[in-house]
């Protein structure tokens, strides 16, 4: 079975070689390296024997993939074809010859190409020695040749120059071991370069040892302060042990304080035999620290050793010798005994410094008592003291090992001193790079102030920064101290001794942008043509810089936009000669130096109508109004006037003193009690007023002559069978009566009583007669009173007659000429003669007097205890 697998294998490679023989060619020179600018060339060979449609008449060529010009070809035989590339400058590029055949392109051998250059000679050949290490050499190799080149370092004694020791190399450095290296003999050095183009090879160069001996940093010990003394260091440092003996050797000490980046040097000279040194450094700050390198060379040589690694050292301390800068911050106190005083100093930045501060000593006492006083350390630069109400005196001296400074001393006034305004004007500015303040005094005199400054938002006492200002009434400061779109409170002191005068304030921003938010609108009073505009100050974070104005733009609904602009104290705005009905779009832009910026829109309506308006269409109506409640309550003020205008009160008969009434009516009464209960109801609708049958003017004197005759007749009648004592009462009434009933009185009074008894029973009467058939028929009424009785039935059977024949008015018009008084045909004769008695009461009523208007139905009532009541209607 494996040969099985063995033959097919074969088989494969037989077809695949059968198929790809067309590949088979070599391409020579094979990786060619020529020289930049110079012709390139290539030939490409078969190697077997082609067909005629297979030979090297079928090669092409290409160059990084593109295709060679066939005029660059040349065929030698049917097997050869040659390229030629005239100045070729690629660096590196890749040559392919292909079989083009049947449309296709197959590839057959490809190579790769490098162009460079000749090396050039080696200049400047620089050696170091390493006593007992190595020899190294260095050179410059020129322009890059782009090809292999080798370097090759010979060494040859000045004795014997055919003694030469190579050192190759493939970089422009050469090292050669220290057991070939021998100080005391003299070498001289070159250098050979070498590529496929050529070689060059160098002078040779005569270098002795001891000239380019280099060795290791030397390594320090120590840097110290000697005690008791000042400004001095003691530095020390160990040689290295590899360095040519006998020889001179000289040291450099540098060192620098750590304040300041001032250098400085000092040389120490050594026998390469001592392996430690050491120097003094003197001259230096107190309590300062230093940094300290050590680097030495021998004096023969051209080259130093390396720096040794940096080391500190501190020279001794001395007693501060300048103030702090002190300052406070009192806050207003909340109980009348105690407020907080916020301390802040900062050491004197003196040149040289004196050395490292410790601590703060911090005394303070009443003015008026020393003894009083009292001590506080810190380590801070800070510090609140809680004071009373009195005025105190305050000192901070700053101390470390050495000493103490001198004090610094301020004083904090009682609540009660007021001091004056020295200060009359502060005025800011800025430039590129500083903030400038200058102000103005009334006190010539006064030659230091302290400048206070602090973010506007910033609530800490101690967040505020100051700084000192002698004989100068101008201050500047580098921007940087300040944030850029931040306000700063600057606040200028006068100092006069160790009190501080009122300051004077003033505010500045350093940088400024526009505000980072505009105003919201918001409307007030609305009108018909105006409206009041109002909107909140931007809060101080997001103003970025002082407002200088604001700029109403307005515009109304498909209209033209509008804008008005007011100072920066401005809060409200009224718009006037605004279109009415019309809803409006309102923005405020808030200005300042570096741009506006516009709050959200707000919408708006004006009216219809404004206040005069409506007050011309109030006022007719609220006169209306009133005259109306006037009228009403004239109304209910004299309402009994015009109750007896419009509606007059109706006499009550009852009340009337022109008749007596018999007190003997219950007997009668039970007739007009016997016809309620026969007829049960009745229809006020079918009552008629009996018509009219006055008689004409004509016969009113005749009426009036046979009304009195009848009258005095009747009263003769009734009055036959009245005892005396009845006689005076009569006469008493009848005299009342007639002088009651004077031609002033337009009518009798009849009570509820009467009307109700009226509609209640009604009687069939006789036919309207003049008044002188009244006066007889008055005078009959008792003659057959029990005959009348008996036909009362009857009489109420005739209800519809009586409905026929009659015409029910409750009053008689001004147009009457007569009165008619009708009297029922049952009545007795002894109720006619006391009726004709009642009638002489009526003398008064004249026919056409003024006062005498009408008399109503109700001016009659049937009379207790007499039948002849109901006649009278």
């Amino acid at each position: 079975m494996f040969s099985n697998l063995i033959w097919m294998f074969v088989l494969l490679c037989i077809s695949v070689t059968d198929e790809n023989s067309i590949r088979d060619a070599d391409i020579f020179p094979s990786s060619p390296e020529i020289e930049r600018g110079s012709s390139l060339k290539l030939s490409c060979v078969l190697k077997k024997k082609y067909t005629p449609q297979r030979n090297a008449s079928h090669i092409i060529w290409k160059l990084n993939n593109e295709l060679i010009a066939p005029e660059n070809y040349n065929i030698v035989n049917k097997t050869v074809s040659n390229i030629t590339i005239h100045n070729f400058t690629y660096s590196t590029a890749n040559v392919e010859c292909l079989m083009k055949y049947s449309g296709k392109e197959l590839p057959l051998a490809h190579t790769e190409v490098k162009s460079g250059f000749r090396p050039d000679v080696p200049e400047n050949i620089s050696c170091i020695y390493f006593y007992d290490v190595n020899l190294t050499c260095t050179w410059n190799a020129g322009r890059e040749t782009n090809l292999m080149t080798n370097y090759t370092l010979y060494r040859k004694l000045m004795s014997s120059p055919d003694v030469v020791k190579p050192c190759p190399a493939g970089t422009e450095s050469c090292s050669l071991s220290y057991a070939d290296n021998v100080y005391s003999n003299d070498f001289c050095f070159q250098v050979e370069a070498k590529n496929v183009l050529g070689a060059s090879l160098t002078e040779c160069v005569a270098i002795p040892l001891q000239k380019i001996e280099k060795f290791a940093p030397p390594e320090i010990i120590s840097v110290k302060k000697i005690p008791g003394i000042k400004q001095l260091l003691t530095v020390t440092w160990k040689m290295p042990e590899k360095i040519i003996p006998l020889k001179h050797i000289i040291c450099q000490v540098q060192y620098r304080n750590l304040y300041s980046n001032f250098t400085e040097f000092v040389n120490v000279s050594l026998n390469s035999k001592k392996k430690v040194g050491s120097c003094n450094l003197t001259g230096l700050w107190d309590s300062t620290d230093y940094s300290v390198a050590i680097r030495c060379v021998n004096n023969e040589s051209a080259f130093w050793s390396g720096w040794s690694g940096e080391k500190n050292g501190s020279t001794e301390e001395n007693a501060p010798s300048g103030k702090v800068d002190l300052w406070r911050v009192i806050e207003s106190s909340r109980s009348s005994r105690n407020r907080s005083v916020h301390l802040m100093w900062k050491p004197l930045k003196s040149f040289p410094p004196s050395g490292r501060i410790l601590g703060y000593k911090i005394q303070y006492f009443p003015e008026n008592k020393a003894a009083h006083k009292r001590t506080n350390n810190s380590t801070e630069q800070k510090m609140t003291l809680l004071l009373n109400e009195e005025a105190h005196i305050i000192s901070v001296t700053a101390y470390n090992s050495a000493g103490e400074s001198p004090e610094a001393i301020l004083r904090i006034p009682s609540p009660d001193e007021k001091s004056s305004q020295m200060i009359e004007k502060v005025v800011t500015s800025t430039t590129n790079e500083e903030v400038v303040v200058q102000w103005k005094t009334s006190e010539p005199e006064t030659t230091k102030y302290v400048v206070e400054w602090y973010e506007e938002l910033e609530m800490d006492p101690f967040g505020r920064s100051w700084q000192y200002v002698s004989n100068s009434t101008k201050w500047k400061i580098n921007k940087k101290n300040f944030k850029p779109f931040i306000c700063y409170n600057i606040l200028v002191y006068p100092l006069y001794g160790s009190n501080a005068a009122a300051p004077s304030y003033t505010q500045i921003y350093a940088e400024e942008k526009k505000p980072s938010e505009g105003p919201v609108a918001d409307t007030g009073i609305l009108g018909k043509n105006e409206v009041t505009i109002k909107w909140n100050e931007i809060s101080k974070a997001k103003r970025n810089g002082f407002i200088t104005n604001y700029t109403i733009f307005y515009k109304p609904k498909n209209g033209k936009e509008l804008n008005e602009t007011v100072n920066s104290d401005v809060l409200q705005y009224r718009l006037k000669s605004l279109q009415a009905n019309t809803q409006y779009t309102v923005q405020i832009m808030a200005s300042n130096k570096a741009g506006g910026t516009i709050g959200e829109p707000k919408t708006f309506k004006t009216l219809k109508l404004d206040k005069e308006d409506i007050f011309f269409i109030a006022i007719p109506v609220e006169i209306s109004i009133l005259c109306l409640i006037g009228l009403w309550i004239t109304c209910v003020l004299k309402k009994h006037v015009f109750k007896k205008v419009c509606w007059p009160d109706i006499p009550n008969p009852e009340e009337s003193l022109a008749v007596e009434w018999p007190l003997a009516s219950s007997v009668n009464n039970s007739f007009l009690k016997r016809m309620s209960s026969q007829t049960k109801t009745v229809d006020f609708e079918e009552i008629n007023v009996l018509e009219y049958c006055f008689p004409e003017e004509s016969q009113e004197g005749s009426l009036l002559i046979n009304y009195d005759n009848h009258v005095s007749e009747c009263t003769g009648i009734n009055t036959k069978g009245i005892t005396n004592r009845d006689e005076k009462i009569l006469h008493n009434e009848e005299n009342e009566a007639a002088k009651s009933f004077s031609p002033s009185m337009p009518y009798i009074i009849t009570d509820q009583f009467t009307r109700s008894q009226m509609h209640s029973a009604f009687i069939p009467v006789k036919e309207v007669q003049p008044i002188e058939m009244v006066a007889s028929d008055l005078c009959g009424c008792q003659q057959n009173p029990i005959k009348n009785e008996e036909n009362d039935n009857e009489e109420v059977l005739n209800l519809e007659d009586f409905n026929e024949k009659t015409l029910f008015n409750p009053y008689l018009k001004n147009s009457v000429k007569t009165r008619e008084f009708l009297i029922s045909e049952s009545l007795p004769e002894h109720s006619t003669d006391e009726c004709r008695s009642q009638l002489s009461a009526l003398l008064p009523f004249q026919p056409n007097v003024l006062a005498q208007s009408y008399i109503t139905v109700d001016m009659f009532r049937v009379a207790k205890g007499q039948q002849c009541e109901r006649a009278l209607l």
